[in-house]
């Protein structure tokens, strides 16, 4: 295997370690500014939380699992170093399967069982119905999200991510399937506690699955959040943005930009919209979502046959 190859995967994780910082960065400085307080490097930065919650010791509940408790919480971050694994950066890409769009759905699909763990393993009232809400939740985003993935996929004849950004050309998805960009985003958000979709995790609830987590298990929590709005717009990029397309910078370079430019677009919403109840939500999904991305993956359907040969 080539040095390159051997260097992929930590250099992979250490951009996904950037972009969280980011993420956290600019997500401070949206609440700072929204609150009126005078904005610091110091209140920017991630790491004096980091070591807050490394020093500080481990609350726990009568009789928790302790092991699924764990695993429930380191869960998260591993699902967005895994959905990332399948993102290309230019040429490069750590897991070339030639079924990449179904791979990072299995990934979410795990995501399910790791937060919901995460609420069981706990021991606790609030955050056992932090679990059930995001179960909820997730039976609302699933079927749009997988008809969002549908739709490039059927443009390009493969589920490979690769040849899903070789088939976009000059012609960019996100141009002919906004609605399926609009409701990936919208998913993105759902699966990642993001935003409206922070109910699971909500103050109501005293924290929901968070609520119990305290030192390095809320550390992983929270960073596993941040991770998996990261996977979530790198991910967006090779599906709907062209991937790596762009003028005079090189092609991994355009894939940095762009999910920079996605990122920085789910932090700023995350801000700007009221928390949505997951039964509202599953009305929303199931009577507006589903529907809307059907249609995109019929329209998709009949451009590649009007195409055709």
């Amino acid at each position: 295997m080539p040095v390159s190859e051997l260097l992929l995967a930590p250099l992979a994780l250490a951009l996904l370690a950037g972009f969280v910082v980011v993420s956290y960065g600019a997500d401070r400085a949206l609440a700072a500014r929204a609150a009126g307080r005078e904005l610091t490097a110091a209140g920017l930065s991630p790491w004096p939380d980091v070591a807050r919650l490394l020093l500080q010791r481990r609350r726990t509940t009568t009789a928790p699992d302790a092991l699924l408790w764990r695993v429930g919480g380191a869960g998260p971050l591993v699902a967005a170093a895994l959905m990332l694994a399948v993102v290309p950066f230019g040429d490069t890409v750590i897991a070339d399967l030639p079924v990449g769009i179904v791979w990072f759905n299995a990934m979410d699909v795990l995501l399910w069982a790791f937060i919901w763990l995460a609420g069981w393993g706990a021991a606790s009232a609030t955050a056992l119905i932090g679990g059930y809400r995001y179960l909820a939740q997730a039976l609302a985003y699933e079927l749009p999200l997988m008809f969002a993935l549908t739709a490039p996929a059927v443009a390009a004849a493969s589920l490979d991510v690769r040849e899903v950004v070789a088939a976009q050309g000059d012609r960019w998805h996100v141009v002919e399937m906004p609605i399926a960009f609009a409701v990936f985003l919208l998913c993105v958000a759902a699966f990642s506690l993001w935003g409206p979709f922070r109910a699971p995790a909500g103050s109501d609830l005293a924290g929901g699955v968070f609520a119990e987590t305290s030192g390095v298990d809320r550390l992983l929590l929270l960073a596993g959040r941040h991770a998996l709005v990261v996977a979530g717009a790198a991910f967006a990029v090779p599906l709907f943005l062209g991937g790596g397309a762009g003028p005079l910078l090189p092609d991994w370079t355009w894939q940095l930009l762009k999910t920079l430019a996605v990122l920085l677009l789910l932090v700023v919403v995350r801000r700007r919209l009221p928390v949505l109840r997951p039964e509202r939500f599953a009305e929303v999904g199931w009577v507006l979502l589903v529907p809307l991305t059907l249609l995109q993956v019929l329209v998709t359907s009949l451009i590649v046959l009007a195409e055709a040969p």
